[in-house]
C-alpha cells in the first residue's frame, strides 16, 4: 500500500484520525501537509513526528469552512510539496446535544461548515488543482460517521452534516470517476479520540459505553488510519463511491430487542 511520491492534504491533522492518518500516509511515502484550527504545537508535533521519520511535512492552520483559507492552505501544500493528488477530510465537530427548538441558526451553520463544506471546498480545490496541472489520477476519503445513518437526539447539526456528507461522496464518485479520482467515506463509530475525552478520562463511562459494542471495545484512531491508508492506495484502485463502516458493529444493534 506505498503512496510513493503522492502529496496528501488531511484536514484535522493535528489529532486524533486525522493524526493518525497523516502519520499513516507519510510512512507509506506521501508528503503531507495538515490542517488544523488552534493548536499550532500538536500540529507541530505531528510535522516533527513525520521529519523524524525520514518524510516531507507541513501544518497549515486552516478553518476549512472559509473558502480562502482553503485556497491558501493548497497553495502552500503544492508550494512547498507539489501537486496534490490525495484528500482525507478528517477535520469536523461534533454534535452539540442541543434539540431543535433551542438550537441556534448560528450553531446549525457552525457544525455544517465545519463538516460539510469543508470538505466540499477542499475536494473542490483538490480537483481543479489536479485539472489544472493537466493530471488524472487522484483519491479522497471523507471521514463521516455511524451517525449519517444513525441519529441521535440532540444532533440535528451533526447527524444532517454527516447525512450530508455521505451523498456529496457518493454524487462526486460518480462525477469524477472519468477522470479517475476516487471518492470514499469511512464512518467510524466509538473511537477513542478527543470526541471520545470523557470516557478515555473515565475508566467506568468507557466500560459502560463498551458494553453496547459487539466486538467488545472502542476502536483507536490508528485502526481507522489502515483503512483509510487502503483506500488511499493503488490496492484499492477498483472501490469508489462506498462508506466503509469501522464500529465493531454497533450500528447493526438498532433493532436488538424489537
Amino acid at each position: 500500500m506505498t503512496l510513493q511520491g503522492a502529496v496528501a492534504v488531511v484536514t484535522g491533522g493535528e489529532s486524533g484520525i486525522g493524526r493518525a492518518s497523516a502519520i499513516a500516509a507519510a510512512a507509506a511515502g506521501a508528503s503531507v501537509a495538515l490542517t488544523y484550527h488552534d493548536d499550532d504545537k500538536a500540529a507541530d508535533t505531528v510535522v516533527r513526528t513525520i521529519e523524524a521519520a525520514g518524510g516531507r511535512a507541513l501544518a497549515v492552520r486552516t478553518d476549512v469552512g472559509n473558502e480562502d483559507e482553503v485556497e491558501a492552505l493548497f497553495a502552500a501544500a503544492e508550494g512547498s510539496l507539489g501537486p496534490v493528488n490525495l484528500l482525507v477530510n478528517s477535520a469536523g465537530l461534533n454534535m452539540s446535544g442541543i434539540m431543535l427548538a433551542d438550537m441556534a441558526l448560528s450553531q446549525f451553520d457552525r457544525v455544517l461548515r465545519a463538516d460539510l463544506y469543508g470538505p466540499f471546498l477542499t475536494c473542490r480545490r483538490l480537483v481543479r488543482g489536479i485539472a489544472k496541472a493537466g493530471g488524472t489520477g487522484g483519491r479522497i476519503v471523507n471521514i463521516s460517521s455511524i451517525h449519517e445513518k444513525a441519529p441521535r437526539p440532540g444532533g440535528v447539526d451533526y447527524d444532517a452534516a454527516k447525512g450530508g456528507l455521505a451523498q456529496l461522496t457518493a454524487t462526486l464518485a460518480l462525477e469524477l470517476a472519468p477522470q479517475r479520482i476516487a471518492v470514499n467515506g469511512v464512518a467510524p463509530g466509538m473511537i477513542l479520540t478527543p470526541m471520545n475525552q470523557s470516557a478515555i478520562d473515565d475508566p467506568g463511562l468507557l466500560r459502560a459505553k463498551e458494553k453496547a459494542i459487539p466486538w467488545g471495545r472502542a476502536g483507536t484512531p490508528e485502526e481507522v488510519a489502515a483503512l483509510v491508508l487502503f483506500l488511499l492506495s493503488p490496492a484499492a484502485d477498483y472501490i469508489t463511491g462506498t462508506t466503509v463502516t469501522i464500529d465493531g458493529a454497533l450500528s447493526l444493534t438498532v433493532a436488538l430487542g424489537a
